[in-house]
């Protein structure tokens, strides 16, 4: 009990919570795979995100122009993250009347979100190798994480040496090998994470489908019924 007449003690600061990572995964899903989709759910398991915007691309500036237009590819994208909680569909690029670039995107998202949000890019170990050729890349640091997935007999020591100049020294000043670490700052580091091997791309898929082969066990089977159903890809 309080004595008579003695002062209040001051109240305990609130403390404001770290709001929670979340994953960014684009691409083109032309057509979406397993291989993206298996991607986004082990680093998101292993980076412990419980949320990633899967954002398909509308006019790809680093290649030619997706087969599949881009309603078809939003639908087939809706259809593959259907049922999983942890996949968030984002039609922003989409809906863009210029081209898509990345660091358009991680700006919109950063005015959107809680300040401090971690942001964490996803991407392939071959795709870093080429994040130089992207529009104002260097931005990129300053708006999110990158987590860089790799697969079995993945050579750390030769990608490296493979990397330009100036992106070989950003990973020298960014990776950080704990996975908690890219929970500490919204942006700014690089990770490194291995993840299973699924020799699976969309060109594969796109030339099966034209030879009237069979693509299960390559992509989930509502994409698959969508694709024959809208005869996308022959």
């Amino acid at each position: 009990m309080r004595r008579k007449g003695a002062a209040s003690p001051p109240h305990a600061p609130r403390l404001t919570p770290q709001p929670r990572a979340i994953g960014i995964l684009g691409g083109t899903f032309d057509p979406i795979h397993y291989g993206h989709l298996r991607m986004a759910e082990e680093l998101a398991e292993a980076l412990d995100i419980n949320q990633v915007r899967l954002i398909p691309a509308g006019s790809p500036p680093h290649r030619g122009q997706p087969r599949a237009a881009s309603p078809h590819r939003m639908e087939m994208a809706r259809r593959a993250v259907a049922g999983n909680p942890r996949f968030l569909l984002d039609d922003r690029e989409i809906l863009r009347d210029r081209p898509s670039y990345s660091v358009d995107t991680l700006t919109d998202l950063r005015a959107e979100l809680p300040v401090g949000t971690p942001l964490v890019l996803f991407m392939g170990s071959d795709a870093f190798l080429g994040l130089t050729t992207w529009h104002a890349w260097e931005k990129l640091f300053d708006l999110a994480h990158i987590a860089v997935a790799h697969r079995p007999g993945f050579s750390p020591t030769l990608w490296e040496d493979a990397l330009p100049d100036a992106l070989r020294r950003q990973l020298a000043r960014r990776r950080c090998d704990l996975p908690g670490e890219l929970a500490e700052l919204p942006a700014g580091r690089i990770h490194l994470s291995g993840i299973t091997q699924l020799e699976i791309s969309a060109s594969q898929i796109r030339d099966l489908c034209l030879r009237g082969r069979s693509t299960r066990y390559l992509l989930p089977d509502p994409v698959i019924d969508y694709i024959n159903e809208k005869q996308l890809y022959v």
